[in-house]
């Protein structure tokens, strides 16, 4: 089957960037709109990973021991130069593209870093029956959401199925610093590299003792400490609307890692239809359920972004499930005739808060008017 001529796209440069980008945007517009006061607040910014990262820091941390900002701020963007060139798919020439590329019967070479997120995404693949899975490359590509231009053509099945056989965790071979393939697979970690790199550069903020700091990668975050006004720093989550930008919830989030992972920007329709850009490894297709947005809060980043994901794939009833399972703090989003509708796991009231709640009216209309405004410049 093939796409006819009133073939609709929604997408980022790059894949979703984009949305990465705006979906930052909401973020720290309603971090500066809850923070500002108090405290001296540093704030560095740059771009990573076909999208945006900020990391603010509050308190007199510097001049001591020799740390200046700009210090500081060289070596996150060393790190992250780094990670990129590592994790990337791309960069034709970063490891993770050289194994991709490299030959079936190769054990590579790889670095610590990479085995480390590979570890993470064998322990999720795992316990979510599949549903995550870094090989789903051969798919994400076929349905044209990879770095390979879009073609917005719905596959056929016999291409679906080839596709299939190249994808599965278990075709990846672990040694001692090495990495090996039992297919022509293709590695995929956007899924959790974001959150991957946030963790890595909180552990550079915490090597200077710095303790109270917001990191945010592509809309995958972590706060620690206190804000510039003495408190817990306050953050949203997106209402999940692909026509207007607005603020569904807001928390406060103390020491720990948030990442959402949603589907309601990046697709493309054909023939009617609407196809997501988060595709099941299990079935080769994208989703079709009425899950939008899968909000994980968790200690890591990278478990955060990895988890979001898995659940996003899962599906509401399987996905909370896993969130009982695993203890995670998860909040889900789902679409429904008369709106919106949020449903979590146990561990996830602790962030329903009354006196949050009774804020959150106020800063999303604050939140949503600064964004909307914002957005239009992009």
């Amino acid at each position: 089957m093939s796409a006819d001529n009133s073939a609709k796209t929604r997408r980022g440069e790059k894949g979703n960037s984009v949305f990465k980008n705006k979906l930052c945007l909401l973020v720290l517009v309603l971090l500066f709109l809850v923070s500002c006061g108090g405290s001296q607040i540093h704030v560095m910014s740059g771009k990573t990973m076909g999208t945006i990262y900020t990391v603010k820091v509050v308190g007199d941390y510097f001049d001591a021991n020799g740390l200046s900002e700009e210090r500081l701020e060289s070596m996150l963007d060393a790190e992250l130069i780094h990670l990129n060139k590592l994790m990337s798919t791309y960069d034709e020439t970063s490891e993770l593209s050289r194994f991709n590329q490299a030959d079936i019967s190769q054990m590579f070479p790889v670095s610590p870093e990479l085995l480390e997120v590979l570890d993470m995404s064998g322990m999720i693949y795992e316990q979510s029956n599949g549903a995550f899975d870094v090989t789903v490359g051969p798919l994400v590509n076929l349905w044209g959401f990879g770095p390979v231009p879009s073609r917005d053509i719905v596959p056929t099945d016999e291409e679906i199925a080839s596709a299939m056989d190249r994808t599965g965790f278990e075709l990846l071979k672990v040694g001692n610093g090495t990495l090996g393939k039992k297919a022509d697979i293709y590695v995929d970690l956007s899924a959790i590299a974001k959150g991957y790199a946030v963790d890595r550069l909180a552990k550079i903020l915490e090597s200077e003792n710095i303790t109270n700091y917001l990191v945010e990668v592509g809309g995958e975050l972590r706060a620690s400490g206190r804000n510039d006004r003495d408190t817990a720093w306050t953050v949203a989550i997106e209402k999940p609307d692909s026509l207007s930008r607005s603020v569904f919830r807001v928390i406060e989030l103390k020491t720990m890692s948030m990442a959402t992972s949603g589907d309601y920007r990046n697709y493309f329709e054909s023939n009617g239809n609407r196809y997501s850009h988060t595709i099941d490894p299990r079935t080769g297709w994208p989703v079709r359920h009425s899950v939008v947005s899968v909000t994980v809060i968790a200690p890591s980043a990278a478990l955060a972004d990895g988890y979001a994901t898995a659940i996003d794939v899962m599906g509401l009833e399987e996905g909370l499930k896993l969130a009982e399972a695993q203890n995670l703090a998860v909040l889900v989003i789902i679409k429904t005739e008369d709106g919106f509708e949020e449903k979590s796991s146990s561990a996830f009231d602790t962030y329903i808060d009354a006196d949050i709640d009774e804020a959150s009216d106020r800063l999303a209309g604050e939140a949503t008017a600064e964004v909307q405004d914002e957005a239009d410049k992009i």
